[in-house]
């Protein structure tokens, strides 16, 4: 299917506001009407030119202005050379001393109007042309200039290049803007990927080791089980071989994937904390001068889903202390049906902190709990109460998501 090519758009028709993009046509009709007739009684009768061929060169001079709201180079050709002709008419005729040449004042007023309109679109290397263009032509009607005439030409070469470069700049400055606020969406865009790759990042570390653990003992369990039991027969023994075999290879592949992901090699030796250890989470945070609240959970979860209960209380008092230090904290985990329910309360801090204690905080800790909850198949809600303080909710399953 061919595609259609999109036309020019109008001047500031990227602008937020409604008047701002009308401002271009409202200024570009009042040019037009109010040029277009002044120009007819000017080149007619002060002029002494012939009424149709004044009439023809308002026209030409003037209508093109509506045009350079969309297209301000080609409205430029139309009016350059009505300008140019208009001014080789006037040489036809007996005008009065005194008498503006080659450019009537309204035929200079909007052609700077047409050069702002140039300059706000246009590339550099445009408008360097246009203005030498202007510059050659005003210099070449120069030497036929009438007696007694009032030259206007040097006034048109200086305001139409003030014109086009104030207008060029304009427009230079807002592509800069521009194009620093779409990098600065990219860069945030880009943070947010990066942080969330590297919460998974980490809890593919954590992770690791919880399914490494399991892999050993799978492979453990089948190399000895022929040991462990007497008169197993000898297809169940190939068997229990293959699959020791099988979970062997599978650990291997696994650690030589997933080992690129460790950063702290002698982290690998420490056990991952689980729901036994959030009380001595607790008592360190009491420590830190937060009054907390615990009753302890002795319900047996699996090793992945400790260690998400524990990151979630452990990222939750964290914040606590950080935001609200003082704040009575109410840590909840107990076990309903065949959810386990975390919540972790505190109301305002005492008093505002004159200075947050974490001055370079970036609130990245959300993005690994959500990540944590979503990946064992739980749910997890964060946010303010009305009191000033903060809620953490969330409910892991006690039996791990079957992912096969």
């Amino acid at each position: 299917m061919p595609t259609v090519k999109e036309g020019p758009r109008a001047l500031f028709a990227e602008a937020s506001r409604w008047w701002v993009r009308l401002l271009p046509w409202g200024v570009a009709f009042v040019l037009c009407v109010t040029l277009l007739p002044t120009t007819v009684n000017v080149l007619a009768a002060d002029y002494g030119l012939n009424g149709g061929v004044a009439s023809a060169l308002a026209v030409a001079q003037t209508v093109p202005l509506l045009l350079a709201v969309v297209r301000p180079l080609q409205a430029w050709y139309v009016i350059f050379a009505a300008d140019v002709a208009g001014a080789l008419a006037l040489l036809t005729v007996e005008a009065g001393a005194g008498l503006v040449w080659p450019f009537p004042p309204m035929e200079i007023i909007g052609y700077i109007g047409l050069c702002l309109a140039l300059g706000l679109r246009e590339r550099h290397r445009t408008l360097l042309a246009v203005w030498l263009a202007t510059v050659s032509a005003t210099v070449a009607l120069e030497f036929a200039a009438p007696d007694g005439a009032s030259r206007s030409g040097i006034l048109l070469i200086i305001l139409s290049g003030v014109a086009l470069l104030l207008a060029g700049a304009l427009r230079e400055q807002y592509e800069v803007k521009r194009r620093l606020v779409a990098q600065e969406a990219i860069s945030e865009a880009e943070r947010e990927r990066r942080t969330l790759l590297e919460e998974r990042a980490r809890i593919a570390r954590e992770l690791h080791d919880v399914v490494a653990h399991h892999m050993s003992v799978i492979t453990i369990q089948a190399d000895t089980a022929a040991y462990r039991h007497e008169g197993v027969p000898p297809g169940v023994r190939d068997e229990l071989a293959s699959i020791a075999a099988t979970a062997r290879r599978s650990l291997n592949e696994m650690r030589r994937l997933l080992g690129v992901l460790r950063e702290e090699p002698r982290s690998e030796l420490a056990p991952q904390p689980g729901l036994r250890q959030i009380g001595q989470l607790v008592e360190a945070t009491a420590r830190a001068g937060v009054p907390v609240e615990f009753g302890p959970c002795d319900t047996e979860v699996s090793e992945a889903v400790g260690l998400t209960a524990y990151r979630i209380v452990q990222e939750a008092l964290a914040n606590v202390v950080r935001h609200a230090p003082g704040a009575p904290t109410h840590v909840s985990v107990s076990e309903e049906g065949e959810r386990l329910t975390i919540v972790v309360v505190n109301g305002p801090p005492p008093s505002p902190p004159a200075a947050p204690l974490e001055a370079n905080a970036t609130g990245h800790g959300l993005v690994g709990m959500r990540e944590r909850v979503r990946l064992i198949g739980g749910t997890v809600d964060v946010g303010p109460l009305p009191d000033g303080g903060f809620r953490v909710a969330a409910r892991l399953p006690l039996a791990e998501r079957d992912l096969t």
